[in-house]
């Protein structure tokens, strides 16, 4: 067995030449819901330094929330800022000599757009006419993960190792004070969980079936590196080794 393990970099949360030396796939903030040019230069360096697949994380125009405030925008303007991003890391990369082989939105987009059929569909519409050959990154058994196969694009399955989920296989909304495991024991069990059965228990205790093609490890929590390590020394003791898919 073996399962992807996946980090937003270049946020500017300060851990992303470390946490690049633990994971197997970066997430490139695009310098629009945070970080700056010279971060993602920084971070596809370190990527290429250290063989980790590269993946653009584009995300709404809103620096001030973090990108984690819902926002409507008009067809036309959403795919300008999709393209925007997608162009801005594709010229760094190539500046750089790495490929770009995903997509993954970030924070609201990626969120509103895995409930939203119609958001969906231009989130995975628009990577498909930037680049066919992308892969779209979304939750498991969203609506964006849905629109990335109806678009032709190939799909790449994500859970969560610290985010609880609800009954329906969503994750607990941030503004519930139980929307984040603290504990690691806890995360860690839910992530072996998900990738050997296939499942996760929700809030409930209920089981809902997910597809852990790969692992979303948060690089700005106090002890994010000390969590990645346990993690993978986790897979590692259960025989799942660590690769992007």
């Amino acid at each position: 067995m073996h399962v992807d393990l996946n980090a937003d970099l270049a946020e500017g949360c300060g851990n992303d030449g470390a946490l690049m030396q633990r994971v197997s796939s970066a997430n490139i903030a695009c310098a629009l819901h945070a970080g700056s040019a010279a971060e993602m230069q920084r971070a596809l360096a370190w990527a290429k330094q250290y063989g980790v697949r590269v993946g653009a994380h584009p995300g709404y125009p809103d620096r001030e929330n973090f990108g984690r405030t819902a926002m409507a925008l008009p067809e036309a303007e959403l795919r300008a800022y999709l393209q925007y991003q997608l162009g801005a890391l594709q010229a760094l990369c190539d500046a750089a000599g790495v490929q770009t082989a995903y997509v993954k939105p970030h924070g609201a987009l990626y969120n509103q757009a895995a409930a939203d059929a119609a958001l969906a569909e231009i989130v995975a519409d628009t990577v498909r006419r930037f680049n066919p050959g992308l892969k779209l990154m979304a939750m498991s058994d969203s609506l964006l993960l849905e629109a990335g196969r109806a678009a032709g694009l190939e799909v790449i399955s994500e859970v969560f190792a610290d985010r609880r989920y609800l009954p329906d296989g969503k994750l607990v909304p941030r503004s519930r004070p139980d929307a984040q495991i603290e504990n690691d024991e806890e995360a860690i069990a839910q992530v072996l969980q998900m990738v050997r059965e296939g499942s996760v228990t929700a809030v409930d205790g209920s089981r809902t079936a997910v597809r852990a093609d790969s692992i979303c490890l948060h690089g700005d929590g106090a002890h994010a590196l000390e969590f990645a390590d346990k993690i993978r020394a986790a897979l590692r003791a259960e025989g799942i080794a660590v690769k992007a898919v």
